[in-house]
């Protein structure tokens, strides 16, 4: 549906889009500037999360930045085009999705939620000590050596052959490593021992599949990535970052309705969290529903009322109300 003069900047400046973009300069690096901040689940701030941004024509080009005590950080320096972002921080699970920046455009601040991490393998630990090796791999991973990290989550398995869910750690580092076919290969082992897993299958089952469509994002393969983030969230239903994740890749194409319904179901599990709202919102603009957009940015600003984010959708209000 075409949209009015009125609302088409409004949605140009305020929502993630894939597009080819301008580049500027050596490719990848340019004056674009990308923020944000990283909480909890609460809403409250992360210290000290590390937070990087690949090119995703270019994965040698990485730019990093640590979160403050406002659980906020800025990155300088990037070019037009797709790139990948990573939040990590210890005793969270890990974050990776696809965002968008612009040299010519004011880019949208990034808000990130973690989750606290259960401990990989969980009861299939057999020796608490063999943690540390886990955790010297997970840093090793953080730093970019996926090599070493491969070598760490190996003897870690080897130490607890139950512990299979520690093959998704090796499928990360595949997986970074540009080692596509095998990462999905172990995925999908991953896939096979979980089905049988009664106690935490369904869950590893659905992390599996959202980092086989991570991977097949990294090689721009939309539809796949979109079949398994989609399998992911079905087979997590409780999991709102999935169902949001989900919602992210559909809006990034163009496929608002798939959106609207996954930015729907992640806030149907989380209902006071404002992320949510704020995308479906978008999504409405995107389809030049305005009368939605305003219900969702006005439940947005109930939840979330003061903040660079609760500036701009009252601006966007402002805007559309007239």
């Amino acid at each position: 549906m075409r949209r009015s003069g009125l609302e088409k900047p409004i949605v140009l400046a305020f929502c993630l889009v894939l597009t080819a973009g301008l580049a500027f300069g050596q490719a990848g690096r340019g004056v674009g500037r990308l923020g944000g901040v990283v909480l909890d689940l609460e809403g409250k701030p992360i210290v000290g999360v590390d937070v990087s941004v690949t090119y995703t024509r270019e994965t040698n080009l990485k730019f990093e930045a640590k979160t403050d005590k406002k659980g906020e950080w800025s990155l300088l320096g990037l070019g037009t085009g797709a790139w990948t972002l990573t939040a990590a921080a210890p005793g969270y699970d890990p974050v990776t999705q696809s965002v968008q920046v612009s040299q010519l455009n004011v880019n949208p601040k990034v808000v990130i939620h973690l989750r606290k991490a259960s401990r990989p393998g969980g009861a299939f630990v057999e020796d608490e000590k063999t943690l540390e090796i886990l955790e010297r791999g997970n840093q090793l991973y953080k730093d970019g050596k996926y090599d070493e990290a491969i070598v760490a989550f190996q003897e870690f398995r080897s130490l607890n052959p139950k512990a299979y869910q520690v093959d998704l750690n090796i499928a990360d580092c595949l997986r970074e490593k540009g080692e596509y076919d095998k990462a999905i290969e172990t995925y999908n082992s991953v896939i096979t021992v979980a089905s049988a897993d009664l106690v935490v299958g369904r869950e590893i089952v659905a992390k599996a599949q959202a980092g086989i469509g991570n991977t097949y994002l990294k090689q721009n393969k939309i539809q796949e990535a979109q079949e398994f983030f989609q399998k992911s969230v079905e087979n997590s239903p409780k999991d709102e970052i999935l169902a949001y994740n989900v919602g992210e890749i559909y809006f990034s194409n163009g496929n608002m309705d798939e959106a609207l319904k996954y930015f729907g179901i992640a806030a149907q599990i989380t209902p006071n969290w404002p992320d949510p709202y704020l995308k479906l919102a978008y999504v409405y603009l995107n389809k030049g529903d305005n009368p939605n957009a305003i219900a969702q940015l006005e439940k947005f600003l109930t939840l979330e009322p003061e903040g660079e984010r609760a500036g701009l959708a009252r601006n966007i209000l402002n805007a559309i109300k007239k």
